[in-house]
C-alpha cells in the first residue's frame, strides 16, 4: 500500500474528485439520500471544494494498492494538538480486507511527527462503519449536529484516538 499525496493540480484534483465522487455517491446515497449526499459532493469532493480544503491545510492522499487507486483519505492538524481525519474511503473491491487500519496506522504516523496527541473524525450516526472505528481502537466522545447549509444537517457521533 502506498500513499500519494495529492498535488495541488488539476490533473490531481479532478481525478481525486472523480473517485471520491463515484466513492461516495456509492457508499453514502443509502445512508443520507441522494440530495443531500449531491449537496455535499459539490461543496466539499467538487474541484473546488478539494483546491479550498487544500488552501485551508488540508492532505489529501491517493491510497494505492497494486499499482491502482484504491481509495483516499484527507486530514489536517488543528490548533488543538489533534489531527482531525475528515475522509477515509476505499473503493468498494477494496473494502474488508484491512486497508482501513494501515490508513490509520499512517495517519497515527503522521500526527505523531508533528507531536499531536490524538486523531478525531466525525462518523454520521447511521454509518456502518462505526463498528470498525470502534475496532480501531476509537473511542466515542460526544454527538454533533452541524448545518451544512440547503436545510442539511451532517447528524455525527465525533470520536477520538489518543496516540501519545
Amino acid at each position: 500500500m502506498e500513499f500519494i499525496r495529492l498535488r495541488d493540480n488539476n490533473t490531481d484534483i479532478e481525478r481525486m474528485s472523480r473517485m471520491a465522487t463515484e466513492i461516495l455517491r456509492d457508499y453514502y446515497d443509502p445512508i443520507i439520500g441522494k440530495e443531500q449526499n449531491d449537496y455535499m459532493l459539490a461543496l466539499f469532493q467538487s474541484p473546488e471544494g478539494i483546491r479550498d480544503q487544500l488552501s485551508r491545510g488540508y492532505r489529501y492522499y491517493f491510497v494505492i494498492v497494486d499499482g491502482a487507486d484504491a481509495g483516499f483519505t484527507a486530514f489536517y492538524p488543528r490548533t488543538d494538538g489533534v489531527m482531525y481525519l475528515s475522509k477515509i474511503y476505499l473503493c468498494k473491491t477494496h473494502r474488508g480486507k484491512g486497508y482501513s487500519r494501515k490508513i490509520i496506522n499512517f495517519i497515527v504516523d503522521e500526527a505523531k511527527k508533528e507531536g499531536l496527541s490524538a486523531i478525531e473524525l466525525n462518523v454520521n450516526k447511521h454509518n456502518p462503519s462505526v463498528g470498525p472505528y470502534e475496532s480501531l481502537g476509537f473511542k466515542r466522545i460526544r454527538s454533533e449536529k452541524n448545518d451544512i447549509g440547503n436545510g442539511f444537517y451532517m447528524d455525527d457521533y465525533v470520536y477520538r484516538l489518543d496516540i501519545l
